[in-house]
């Protein structure tokens, strides 16, 4: 589709060449074995056509760990291979993959192993992005950001991130990169409504780093969208005990209905306000959204449509989460 690139804006990556769509496609959910591949594969089609150019994978996303990976390649090859100079496509490593001393955490010798393997499930040469998913206690940070260093300079990744490291641990990463001539390019940590943590220093930490900042969970895994208004969905994530606990939902409830009143007196569903609120910084490059439907995705991207707050809806806001 010619026009994909006029439904889409797009935001510089700190101080890097790399400008990403402010809205990018996860696919930690909706993309395993268990999942059905044709809605994968609209997702992705969709996604692309609305000028969604960055897709953000794991090692481990599935399930079964790995299998995430795999349904992409499918797609790329059988749909978008001749669009791979037009897509940023990431990876990371560092969560449970293999049996053993060697299959997890952040050793070089558990990074570059997990990096060839992506590589082969998707049939690339090489990856965008790749990412330290966590950082390890047990191993010298010089060892992992070496690792993601030769990931750049073997070709096989043109970028390195990480990912759940804190505002020191950044920082310090940062000046080891810096130090090796690969310079970090993005890190994605959680923030929504509901999770604020990056307000705590990390915004501070990239800003002044250069560092691009992607954040995951702007939704708060549903809560922040019509979903839960009225209970917990026996078929839900919360419902189903899932990566989302029922009395964690039924906690934030209140306070999820406030925001609704507020979001629907902007003309906005919940889901749009919460993906514009984390928008609004301009530290935040982009938000990594997931979806399970095409309509759902276009849903979500109507909140680009409205991205300004008024001081009296800020207030408003701050005052539903009784900040």
């Amino acid at each position: 589709m010619s026009s994909r690139y006029e439904k889409m804006t797009y935001q510089r990556c700190g101080r890097s060449g790399v400008l990403l769509p402010r809205i990018s496609l996860g696919l930690w959910q909706n993309f395993g074995e268990a999942d059905s591949q044709e809605t994968a594969r609209d997702l992705v089609l969709r996604a692309f056509d609305l000028g969604i150019t960055h897709f953000d994978l794991a090692n481990n996303y599935g399930p079964p760990p790995g299998s995430a990976e795999t349904n992409f390649g499918q797609i790329l090859r059988s749909e978008l291979g001749g669009y791979r100079d037009e897509m940023i496509i990431s990876t990371k490593a560092g969560y449970f993959m293999w049996p053993g001393p060697y299959g997890e955490w952040g050793s070089r010798k558990y990074l570059l192993a997990s990096l060839d393997q992506s590589l082969q499930r998707m049939g690339l040469e090489y990856v965008d992005i790749f990412y330290s998913h966590r950082p390890d206690p047990n191993t010298p940070l010089e060892e992992t950001m070496g690792a993601l260093d030769h990931a750049v300079r073997s070709g096989k990744a043109l970028y390195a991130g990480i990912s759940s490291y804190s505002p020191e641990q950044t920082r310090e990463a940062a000046a080891i990169l810096r130090r090796l001539g690969t310079p970090c390019l993005i890190h994605p940590p959680s923030y929504n409504l509901l999770n604020r943590g990056i307000e705590d220093g990390l915004t501070t930490v990239l800003e002044r780093e250069g560092i691009g900042c992607i954040v995951f969970c702007p939704l708060a895994q549903g809560q922040l969208t019509d979903r839960y208004l009225h209970g917990v969905p026996g078929d839900s994530r919360a419902g189903r005990e899932q990566s989302l606990r029922r009395p964690e939902v039924e906690k934030n409830q209140p306070r999820i209905r406030k925001l609704n009143a507020i979001a629907e007196k902007r003309g906005q569903t919940l889901a749009e306000m919460a993906l514009a609120w984390v928008l609004r910084l301009p530290e935040v490059t982009s938000a990594l959204i997931g979806a399970s439907s095409v309509a759902q995705l276009e849903t979500n991207l109507k909140a680009l449509e409205n991205l300004e707050f008024s001081k009296k809806e800020l207030g408003a806001i701050e005052k539903a989460l009784g900040v």
